[in-house]
């Protein structure tokens, strides 16, 4: 049996198996019946005093594209062949609730198309100003990577996400809230994690990978993590985040397939790189309008060769519900566009990576089942002036049940 159909069957197992329990648990704890329900986070499972929940959700993206679906990476990309097609972009299972008291909770997301467990972790929320997590999850680094592909307002993430994104890691991350509904309203996140990706089993080295992030809640209210102003802000919401990470291993660069190597970089021993990021981020949402900003720095320090490559990059990306000025176009429908910039080394040059996208986004309920049409182009230069550039067309349809 295919290790995919292996790893599915696992879950629906463990799927039953954990419902079973949930009742069992009911049985014990009180004589009434489990409540079922149909929530924003899919089939609920509860206690009637709410200390055992159980929930369930699917979500799939369905995508057309042309010419092609990824991002180029190189010149190269721009001249390979043209892959218009449909295709089943995400197929996701995510299981999530609390057990034994409503501040002890867990979080489990299986990738059902490429057959790997991607968040498993348990979380300690007992107190808003110290909460702790343990397992493996997307670290609190930037916004753009860390809100769910399922929340997004453009379709996928920027170009810069794939230089800069730290991804998920295995560790421990400590969290929380203070001076909340002050003009001193923070959130803070502190990680201390292996730093060799998702689904690494051991550490690379003897070195851990640690993660800051300060972020101040401007109006005294949080943002929460997802795109587009769905919820029609009435109050003014926004943030301001510095976040900084050092790490010293064998990878350049982290994504959902575990670590990897940026383009230039040949990994020969462990330890050989030492990275350190920092990024600078906005976000603010109100009555239909939503921003967010990123403008990151990184620097790569190669003790085989004796080097140092510095990369810089940010992207600014705002939606707007029209119909909140225009009476005729629908409320359900938003717009919203993107500009990105990257610079892989900037000692070289011309050497820029662009960015230009355009969504409309149509809601049916929320996030939850939403339809998405995308234009984009790339522009891509180098030193010796030359240049590529690309249009791209998708569509797709998301939807979580």
């Amino acid at each position: 049996m295919p290790f995919k159909a292996i790893s599915s069957f696992l879950i629906i197992v463990f799927q039953v198996f954990a419902v079973n329990s949930l009742i069992a648990q009911t049985d014990t704890i009180s004589s009434k019946k489990i409540q079922a329900d149909y929530t924003k986070k899919g089939f609920e499972f509860s206690t009637p005093d709410r200390k055992y929940v159980f929930h369930i959700e699917s979500r799939f993206q369905f995508r057309f594209s042309t010419p092609n679906n990824q991002n180029p990476i190189t010149f190269d990309d721009f001249s390979t062949d043209n892959k218009t097609g449909f295709n089943i972009n995400r197929a996701r299972l995510k299981i999530g609730g609390n057990a034994y008291q409503t501040w002890l909770k867990y979080n489990v997301q299986y990738d059902l198309a490429k057959g790997r467990l991607l968040d498993f972790r348990v979380m300690i929320e007992r107190w808003e100003f110290f909460k702790i997590q343990i397992g493996q999850f997307k670290t609190h680094f930037g916004r753009e990577r860390y809100i769910s592909s399922g929340k997004q307002q453009m379709m996928d993430r920027s170009i810069i996400n794939r230089p800069f994104t730290l991804d998920m890691q295995q560790g421990i991350e400590f969290y929380g809230r203070v001076f909340p509904e002050t003009l001193a309203d923070l959130t803070y996140h502190m990680a201390v994690l292996t730093g060799t990706g998702l689904g690494a089993s051991t550490n690379d080295d003897n070195h851990l990978m640690y993660i800051g992030r300060l972020q101040w809640n401007m109006f005294g209210r949080e943002l929460k993590m997802s795109g587009s102003d769905i919820d029609f802000h009435e109050k003014p919401t926004g943030l301001l985040a510095f976040a900084a990470s050092t790490n010293r291993g064998s990878y350049t660069r982290f994504s959902s397939s575990g670590g990897g190597q940026l383009e230039g970089f040949d990994n020969t021993e462990s330890s050989q790189f030492r990275t350190n990021q920092a990024l600078f981020e906005t976000a603010f949402k109100y009555r239909g309008f939503s921003w967010q900003q990123e403008a990151h720095f990184k620097e790569i320090n190669d003790y085989v060769s004796n080097s140092a490559t510095t990369m810089t990059g940010f992207y600014l990306q705002a939606g707007y519900f029209l119909s909140n000025i225009i009476d005729f176009v629908p409320k359900p429908l938003e717009v919203a566009g993107v500009f990105a910039n990257y610079n892989p080394d900037v000692n070289i040059k011309n050497n820029l990576q662009k960015e230009y996208g355009l969504a409309f986004n149509w809601f049916f309920p929320e996030h939850r089942n939403k339809l998405t049409m995308e234009f984009t182009r790339f522009s891509y230069d180098y030193m010796d002036n030359s240049g590529q550039n690309e249009w791209r067309f998708r569509l797709q349809w998301d939807i979580s049940f």
